[in-house]
């Protein structure tokens, strides 16, 4: 066996404030600037012995000081996203100029679901890796042939070549991985991430792989970690929480990123008894299926806030996109939050399949009802890969095939004969308006700013970029959807897209 290949793990630099790499949910610029960790290439790195993990956008390393890091190194991982591709596709050809012996293989959901475009868009990468690419790209490090590794692509005599896809990992294999927070400890700095809505700094990462639910626009399960829900064991998850506090003593809380945190009962009240001699505070992903029971076991055990995908108040529009959840049940769960004493951050999509005028309306209202503490509204946007880009491609509703301007802004690509683009933003324009300009939130955000000199500051700065942006976004709107910068807001949250 020849020696283990000099590893480079890469999250790549791209557009300004662009939030793309291995644990974004919504690949996109972020007009007020937040970054999630890149869990996903944390396992190969601490199973690659020697490599380093660059995450370049938060760390502000610029493409030309990673094309000067790359020269060190023998083997690139790189994890691209629908939208950075061709930032990323340009940055390789620059790396391989002043490298031309590297190899280079490409990892994340725009992999697998194109691996024949991937590999055909350049002839600077050597595979892709289609499916979970913990051990594959390990193996290649250790020196394997690609035609013994599974779920990889790679270009054989002028033809591509698929390897048989690969067994996803189970409780005992993921118990097995290296903590993702021993790699933070090693290649990060947690004061680079931060997301508006957590408590920073924070650290993040994965209890389990997998969502069960059949949401037709979350691309995460529909790609690389598939409908089947794998979990790590209880016992693991604590260890690993024990170890972030040991290691990052000015971490304010936890936030467990994963697909559905709280999808089985059992279980989270397994790790609420583990969790709660720790004494740490937490924050995850949440289904509104919680009874009042399991949530006053998860506030006792140090939760703080849940980020939810309400998505919609129309009954008929969460029935279209298999959201697997009612109003009703929204109401329940976010009453009973209401008792235990934990927050909410609520996500919201405007213009998935069965929207008109009147369901905008519907959701807003829905939304001042329900009254989370924060919420995001996202346009509808319908991932390759995904049920939804499907269904929109058939029924000729895709109108812009790009998912994203040249400084990697979301673009709004559906639209349907009754509802514009135009409309559709001028309801995200209508729907923070009405949410936050009611007294009573603008004297909740006042009152905690009051409190706190760090929320004071943070509060100042993204209420300047909201401003902003919101005065893009009308203007935007006003021009009928053609203006030259063509801005959305974007999900700061993992969720709508992940639960």
């Amino acid at each position: 066996m020849p020696d283990v290949m000099k590893t480079l793990l890469l999250n790549p630099p791209s557009f300004e404030n662009f939030d793309g790499g291995a644990s974004s949910r919504w690949p996109a610029t972020r007009e007020i600037e937040s970054y999630w960790y890149p869990v996903w290439l944390t396992y190969p790195a601490g199973l690659i012995p020697g490599s380093r993990l660059l995450d370049a956008s938060p760390h502000k390393v610029n493409w030309q000081k990673t094309v000067q890091i790359c020269k060190d190194y023998e083997f690139l991982i790189l994890f691209t996203s629908t939208v950075g591709f061709e930032s990323d596709i340009k940055l390789i050809r620059k790396i391989k100029e002043s490298n031309p012996s590297m190899k280079i293989a490409f990892v994340g959901p725009h992999g697998h679901i194109k691996p024949d475009e991937t590999l055909m868009a350049s002839e600077d990468i050597d595979f892709v890796t289609r499916g979970e690419f913990d051990h594959s790209v390990v193996e290649y490090a250790h020196g394997k042939p690609l035609s013994e590794i599974m779920g990889v692509s790679y270009r054989k005599d002028g033809k591509i070549v698929h390897t048989p896809p690969r067994e996803q990992l189970h409780t005992a294999e993921l118990d097995a991985l290296p903590f993702a927070t021993d790699i933070y400890k090693r290649d990060l700095q947690i004061e680079r991430y931060n997301v508006p809505f957590l408590l920073n700094p924070y650290v993040s990462f994965y209890t389990t792989r997998g969502c069960p639910a059949l949401c037709t626009f979350c691309m995460w399960p529909q790609t690389i970690s598939g409908h089947a829900w794998r979990t790590r064991s209880t016992e693991n998850v604590a260890r690993e929480v024990k170890q972030a506090i040991e290691y990052f003593p000015q971490m304010k809380e936890i936030f467990f990123d994963d697909d559905t945190f709280n999808i089985r009962k059992d279980r989270v009240l397994d790790l609420c008894t583990k969790f709660k001699p720790l004494k740490f505070q937490w924050s995850s992903t949440a289904r509104v299926h919680s009874d009042y029971d399991t949530l006053k076991a998860m506030a006792d055990a140090g939760a703080r806030l849940f980020i939810v995908g309400f998505e919609s108040g129309d009954p008929q529009i969460l029935k279209n996109i298999k959201k697997g959840a009612t109003v009703e049940m929204a109401r329940t769960f976010m009453k009973n939050c209401r008792k235990v004493g934990i927050r909410v951050h609520g996500d919201f999509i405007i213009g998935l399949p069965g929207e008109t005028r009147e369901t905008i309306q519907k959701t807003i209202d829905f939304a001042k009802e329900l009254d989370p503490e924060t919420i995001q509204v996202s346009i509808a946007h319908a991932m390759p890969g995904t049920e939804l880009y499907d269904s929109m491609a058939k029924e000729g509703f895709l109108k812009v095939e790009a998912l994203a301007d040249m400084g990697g802004h979301q673009l709004p690509h559906i639209e349907y004969p009754h509802l514009s683009k135009a409309e559709m933003m001028s309801g995200v324009n209508r729907f923070y308006d009405e949410y936050y300009f009611r007294p009573k939130v603008v004297w909740r955000i006042v009152k905690e700013a009051l409190w706190d000199g760090h929320e004071r500051k943070r509060l100042y700065h993204e209420a300047t970029e909201f401003l902003k942006l919101r005065a893009e976004r009308l203007k935007w709107a006003r021009e009928g959807g053609d203006g030259s910068k063509p801005l959305v807001a974007v999900s700061q949250a993992p969720a709508s897209g992940n639960d």
